[in-house]
């Protein structure tokens, strides 16, 4: 009698999606095919989110057509870009003044500004919550704000502060993203190979821009409200399947973990991992049950110098994801100026890269295990990669697209392993004892720290485009890729040390074995 109404608490807490799975497969699904479905519904949501958040940099030559390349010939420009398009040169007021570059720039920071603050509310609360039901929130929000920001096109609105609070309320709702995926997929998979798996799985980061890309400038031949109201929609429905299908833990849809899954030490090399998550039953006092605060989470070795070095690396991703195509439809490649839909597509390019760099990235770091040295490595090559990019790019359109590749590789490498594979093994450092309710509020500590980079970045960038020239942007995108290294210089030195300690066997059997990637984060 006892286990009969378990099974049916049980199934009363799994998503309807779940319960029809089952139904039809007249048996419950096994842990593997949770972890399927944890992998492929977070991947479809935070992919949109990011569908949705690359919209803006698409239009933005639609909007501002007339902003002129400091150091190019803004007449030759009108002439060449824009007629050549098929679209008119008036662009959409406010935007298409002046100080229209400024502008856009200020809707980017606007938006990028309340989701760094939203995201650190966005963990806390995510600890605390139904995260299925909290995520489904962020995403139809999300939908139904960057559709109005498209509306404004039927609607003839031509008022900055109708634009400036549809992308702000557009990017509280977007902050509930990040948190919940990274805690979802942690609450289903342990510490093994957790660089490969998540760098592969992060690549729905640059798929989603890819897709948003594709999207938004298809769409814009139609008038450019579409480009904003297809993405909208497209995450609204991935809201409802999200809602519908994502378990949130092992322990609210009664999956028994594999004995072979979630060991709870396994050697690899001389060192041990542990999981990457407890459960319930493994940690049943309260000081373990208790949601960690957002002071003591930013106490956790480690957690400061990654969250500052991502503000600098996404300061350097997001400039290039929120300036990329209105760039290089302003700059003459092999003499000639691209078209706005063009331009879009090959801006494709960069986050192509990006996937290869977040699973080589989580690979190697996997393999040599060294998270700081992976990170800083990749921002140090990052430098190069985007001097010749602005010095030889404009050369021709395969030269543009190589370079690209290869800049979007190296910055999004680090900046992929730091939100997922180093935010988990933070959330679950040693000195949490097993407290298995710290991951979206470390998680939201770092990423929304680095948003905050994030924000910035665009803003500098419409700034200095405008002001001065784009090689003193690109002055910038180096040397915060140069800090950004920096500051996890004291990590590579304990990760350098302790594999020095290492490949002495004598005195390292003398010393305690430590958690892997435990010298990274116990500094």
């Amino acid at each position: 009698m006892g286990s009969l109404m378990q099974s049916e608490l049980e199934m009363e807490k799994k998503p309807v999606g779940i319960r029809f799975l089952e139904r039809c497969k007249g048996s419950k699904l096994s842990y593997n095919a949770y972890q399927a479905i944890v992998l492929i519904v977070t991947f479809l949501a935070y992919a949109s989110y990011h569908a949705a958040r690359k919209t803006t940099s698409i239009v933005k030559s639609a909007l501002d057509p007339q902003s002129p390349d400091t150091g190019v010939n803004t007449l030759l420009l009108r002439f060449t870009s824009f007629t050549s398009s098929g679209q008119k040169d008036g662009g959409w007021a406010p935007f298409n003044g002046p100080n229209g570059t400024v502008l856009l720039g200020e809707i980017d920071v606007a938006f990028l500004a309340v989701y760094a603050f939203g995201m650190y509310f966005a963990g806390h609360l995510g600890d605390r919550m139904n995260l299925r039901i909290f995520l489904t929130i962020g995403m139809v929000g999300t939908g139904v704000f960057t559709s109005l920001f498209g509306v404004g096109y039927w609607a003839n609105v031509h008022s900055f502060y109708y634009f400036l609070i549809m992308q702000m309320l557009a990017g509280l709702f977007q902050s509930s993203g990040w948190p919940s995926v990274v805690a979802v997929v942690g609450n289903w998979f342990n510490k093994k190979k957790r660089g490969l798996i998540m760098g592969i799985w992060n690549a729905h980061t640059s798929v989603g821009n890819i897709t948003g890309s594709l999207i938004a400038a298809a769409m814009l031949r139609y008038g450019w409200g579409w480009s904003f109201v297809v993405p909208g929609v497209v995450i609204t429905l991935i809201g409802l399947v999200n809602f519908a299908f994502l378990p949130v833990n092992p322990e609210m849809v009664g999956a028994e973990r594999d004995e072979d899954v979630d060991s709870s030490s396994e050697k690899i090399g001389d060192s041990v991992n542990t999981p990457l998550l407890l459960s319930s039953s493994d940690s049943d006092t309260d000081d373990k049950k208790r949601a960690v605060g957002f002071l003591e989470a930013w106490r956790i070795p480690g957690v400061a110098p990654f969250a500052l070095c991502l503000f600098f690396a996404k300061l350097v991703a997001y400039t290039f994801l929120y300036w990329l195509p209105f760039y290089v439809s302003h700059t003459a490649i092999e003499g000639e100026y691209l078209s706005d839909e063009t331009a879009g597509n090959l801006s494709t390019m960069f986050d192509v890269g990006g996937v290869v760099g977040g699973i080589m990235a989580g690979y190697i770091s996997d393999r040599i295990g060294a998270r700081a040295i992976t990170a800083a490595s990749f921002m140090y090559c990052s430098i190069p990669a985007l001097f010749f990019y602005r010095s030889y790019g404009h050369v021709s359109l395969l030269a543009n697209a190589s370079l690209m590749f290869l800049t979007g590789m190296l910055v999004n490498g680090p900046y992929a392993l730091i939100t997922t594979a180093v935010s988990a093994d933070l959330g679950t450092h040693s000195s949490l004892k097993g407290n298995s309710r710290a991951l979206a509020t470390v998680t939201a500590i770092i990423d929304g720290t680095g948003s905050v980079g994030a924000a910035v970045g665009p803003l500098l960038t419409g700034y200095i485009s405008s002001r001065s020239s784009w090689s003193a942007v690109f002055t910038m995108l180096m040397g915060a890729a140069f800090v950004a290294g920096l500051l996890l210089t004291r990590l590579v030195m304990a990760e350098v040390a302790a594999k020095i300690a290492e490949s002495r066997p004598v005195e390292s059997e003398c010393r305690a074995p430590v958690d892997h990637q435990g010298p990274v984060l116990d500094v």
